[in-house]
């Protein structure tokens, strides 16, 4: 009988084939107490499956093929981290010498522990590494264990006689797991594959990430599907809707064959715009621009046909380091990577978007923060590490002299946050001069996604050369909750009045003082919105890169004078929505 599975899309496109489900390690862990006298033999195990774990990842990453996402190796850096992880460690060795735990019942307890930590981590990104340390345990599960990878390729079943594909063709597969690592996706790649479903993750796990960056249709946080869906089921995976239907009848198996098509049509319409340039039916120029994480993602976005990069999220650079944070050398040679990378076009680079309740592992880390999205994040935590900031800006300003650098700054709200700003770069310039370093110059913006930054305009307007609008969290701030927080994301609505206000005012001041304004939120990269925006004027949209396409087909295809008069009737009105989603 059929049904559906509602999860988040993730990865657009369709994807029709027999489900290869993939078990958790940590569902059948044994679970006994061992003699004091085995102690050290048990730590020993542990110790042993870590450096085999480690091994194996080190070997697939000299191993990648060229033709491997950038994405896939940066994750598999963060994998090898946490195998080294003071805490994971630490913490494993407790459980079997203290309590006497088996190595195996110690790693998953150890695991559980840290998890706690990550589920109260304000930042979505964050959160979602849990999955990395999840995936971590594993596959040192998997080793003790004697068991294989999950995903290595198999042979492929064969359709029944007469059945969908036909008398002779090979069934497509695809895969339904609790989470996949980045090494899997890697496998997966290689396989047989040709969607995949996950229990848990987000739009911005690294799956999700990895999806994108493949274009393979995906469906992530789909819960309980891995239990729901037997091995060998039927599966459509619908990446542009986040559906996905077990056991389809016969029509529904036709109707997503057609739309499976169409796709693969529209890809290739929209392909043939990667040099068209961006520019309304009223010949307004519209800039579309990439966000990226990594310094390798600047190849996709030049592929994707993008003019610049609008926001280089550099906490990235930060991330699963178990207290070592990248010194300025380090961060200097990927700034300048990403720079070379976008060959000659504009790298607009976000200061580090962290916070007191990120695993940094700090020793000026609060734990005690009951709201951490209000706490000490962003710039607050930049300015309260002066050193740390430093670092971060001469590496910045170095970068510059390889190419067009602009300098964005996350989450002011305040004049002195402002001014303190300002007289950190002007003391990372004085610091570079009395080292003769070369550096140049950077155009500097500040991002609006709080409330308090929207109705302070023309303060930010005087300090900085550029805005751009942070959407996700303007968003959130606004309508006071927690995007993350399943109770309430159902009234995460990019289009309530007060958002789209604070949204068409920004960006109006910016046109009349001449000061460029772009939106480097969701919104942006979301293609029933582009009319709106083009409609209250906005000229610079930074996406994902694989978004690029499909917002540059609304782009050619609007009259942005004509929008102007229907967009401020959908400010003005109480229910945004019905208008913008109107035929």
């Amino acid at each position: 009988m059929s049904f559906s599975i509602h999860g988040l899309a993730v990865s657009r496109g369709i994807a029709i084939g027999r489900a290869v489900l993939v078990a958790s390690s940590r569902a059948d862990v044994a679970h006994y107490f061992i003699d004091p006298a085995q102690a050290q033999q048990e730590v020993q195990r542990i110790r042993i499956a870590r450096d085999a774990v480690a091994e194996e990842i080190a070997r697939i990453q000299r191993d990648l093929p060229k033709d491997a996402p950038p994405e896939l190796a940066a994750l598999l850096d963060v994998h090898l981290m946490l195998l080294q992880d003071e805490q994971l460690s630490a913490g494993v060795k407790h459980w079997i010498m203290e309590r006497h735990y088996n190595a195996e019942w110690a790693i998953t307890t150890q695991y559980e522990v840290l998890a706690r930590q990550f589920d109260e981590m304000e930042d979505p990104y964050l959160r979602e590494r849990k999955a990395d340390l999840e995936q971590v345990v594993e596959r040192v599960l998997r080793y003790l264990k004697g068991a294989a990878s999950p995903v290595q390729p198999s042979a492929r079943p064969r359709a029944p006689q007469g059945e969908l594909l036909g008398d002779s063709m090979d069934v497509p597969l695809v895969l339904i797991a609790h989470d996949l690592s980045p090494a899997d996706m890697l496998q997966f790649k290689q396989s047989l594959f040709v969607g995949f479903v996950t229990d848990v993750g987000g739009r911005t796990s690294h799956t999700a990430i990895v999806a994108r960056s493949m274009d393979i249709p995906a469906v992530v946080g789909a819960r309980s599907a891995s239990s729901l869906i037997a091995q060998d089921d039927w599966v459509i995976i619908d990446g542009d809707t986040g559906v996905l239907i077990v056991d389809p009848s016969p029509i529904i198996l036709a109707e997503y064959g057609f739309k499976q098509r169409q796709g693969e049509l529209e890809r290739e319409r929209l392909s043939r715009l990667r040099h068209t340039p961006a520019v309304t039916l009223d010949s307004q120029k519209v800039d579309l621009l990439a966000n990226i994480e990594l310094p390798e993602d600047a190849a996709a976005a030049v592929q994707a046909g993008a003019v610049g990069v609008g926001l280089f999220r550099s906490e990235f650079l930060f991330m699963g380091r178990s207290g070592r944070l990248p010194d300025e050398q380090e961060q200097y040679l990927a700034y300048v990577r990403a720079v070379e990378g976008m060959q000659g076009l504009p790298v607009t680079i976000r200061t580090v978007d962290i916070g007191a309740d990120k695993p940094l592992d700090r020793a000026h880390r609060h734990d005690d923060h009951l709201n951490p999205a209000l706490g000490l994040r962003a710039i607050r935590w930049s300015l309260a590490d002066p050193p740390m900031f430093l670092t971060q800006l001469r590496a910045i300003l170095r970068a510059a002299a390889h190419g067009q650098v602009n300098l964005l700054v996350p989450m002011l709200a305040h004049v002195r946050e402002i001014r303190q700003t300002l007289s950190l770069i002007d003391h990372a310039r004085a610091q570079l001069d009395n080292r003769g370093q070369a550096y140049g110059p950077v155009r500097l913006g500040a991002m609006i996604e709080v409330p308090a930054a929207a109705l302070m305009l023309p303060t930010f307007l005087h300090y900085f050369d550029f805005l751009s609008i942070g959407t996700n969290d303007l968003i959130q701030y606004t309508l006071a909750i927690d995007r993350a927080d399943e109770a309430v994301a159902h009234l995460y609505d990019p289009l309530h009045p007060a958002v789209l206000r604070l949204l068409a005012d920004t960006i109006a001041q910016g046109a009349a003082v001449g000061k460029p304004v772009s939106v480097c939120g969701e919104m942006a990269g979301d293609v029933s919105l582009t009319r709106l925006l083009l409609g209250l004027g906005l000229r610079s949209f930074s996406m994902h890169p694989s978004q690029i396409l499909a917002v540059k087909q609304q782009v050619l295809r609007a009259d942005a004078g004509k929008l102007q008069a229907w967009a401020q009737e959908v400010i003005a009105s109480d229910d945004p929505a019905r208008l913008v989603q109107a035929p």
